[in-house]
């Protein structure tokens, strides 16, 4: 590979690590220029995956405090990403390219739905949950009122559960499950995380989608456990990539990979960092300009 393309892959993962850690989606710059220089779009997707598993890393490093404060729920979530990817990563080894045509310009598709309409899928969401509560009807058995909350009075022998000196004093008994937990929005990142591994571009579009549907949370609020997942999901591919660069020759442009990768991972660490400070109506606005871009680019 020749020096200049070496700089501008440099160059091109820098910004697109930056974009990463804000919206996801960088590698709408790297993976044209990788087919510019007359690399098969196979080849191409696995060498971007290997660079670009290090703005993921960078990203996560820069939102290292909110993935902490996260990190009780999101171990199915991370679990499920990493199987999806496996998936999607092996498909790709197995598929012909053509099937990239006809995939992607869908799923960005859906992405951009989901992240314009966030707040109108968010209460139709909601509404169905209030519809089958109000279904469901009161249970009475067990000392449970019509409202689903546990009568603390209703313990054996009359005794509050909840009193002075009683165990488990100024526990919460009546929180609602995280929606990170939620088995609607475990399924869909898993079906998301499996085109992540796949294809991996427009894939941070698709989980701030999901995130900010099923959570009800500002994309702001939901970007580091969008890039936690991005690190899982190009972590488990890159190493499918690599075995299978060693197992069955599967083609991978090494000097390319590391051109992209030094790049990626200080774009993605100074990129949380700028992220952080994006207001709400920015971030979205930065995710449907990238996303429209990334449609169009698939299309033409």
């Amino acid at each position: 590979m020749e020096p200049v393309s070496l700089v501008v892959l440099l160059v091109m993962g820098t910004l697109a690590g930056a974009i990463n850690a804000a919206v996801g989606s960088g590698s709408l710059l790297t993976l044209p220029v990788l087919m510019a220089l007359g690399i098969p779009p196979g080849v191409a997707v696995r060498t971007n995956t290997v660079g670009m598993f290090f703005s993921t890393l960078g990203s996560c490093l820069g939102y290292r405090r909110e993935i902490a404060a996260e990190k009780q729920h999101l171990m199915p979530l991370t679990v499920t990403a990493t199987v999806g990817a496996t998936a999607g990563a092996l498909l790709l080894l197995v598929s012909p390219a053509s099937a990239l045509d006809v995939v992607v310009p869908v799923l960005i598709v859906v992405a951009l739905v989901m992240v314009v309409f966030q707040k109108r899928l968010t209460t139709a969401i909601r509404a169905g949950k209030d519809r089958r509560a109000e279904r469901e009807g009161p249970r009475e058995p067990g000392g449970t009122s019509s409202s689903g909350v546990t009568d603390p009075a209703a313990s054996p022998g009359g005794e509050s559960r909840t009193g002075i000196g009683a165990e488990g004093a100024g526990e919460d008994r009546t929180a609602e499950p995280s929606p990170l937990r939620s088995p609607a929005l475990i399924g869909s990142l898993g079906a998301a995380s499996v085109y992540g591994g796949y294809f991996t571009a427009a894939q941070g579009v698709l989980y701030l989608g999901i995130l900010g549907i099923f959570t009800g949370r500002t994309m702001g609020s939901v970007n580091s456990i969008k890039n936690l997942l991005s690190l899982a999901v190009n972590l488990s591919a890159a190493a499918v990539y690599v075995i299978a660069f060693f197992v069955l020759d599967a083609e991978i442009v090494w000097l390319g990979s590391a051109a992209i990768a030094l790049g990626a991972l200080l774009g993605g660490f100074f990129g949380a960092h700028l992220a952080k400070r994006m207001p709400e109506w920015l971030l979205r606005g930065i995710i449907v300009v990238v996303a429209l871009i990334a449609l169009v680019r698939q299309v033409l």
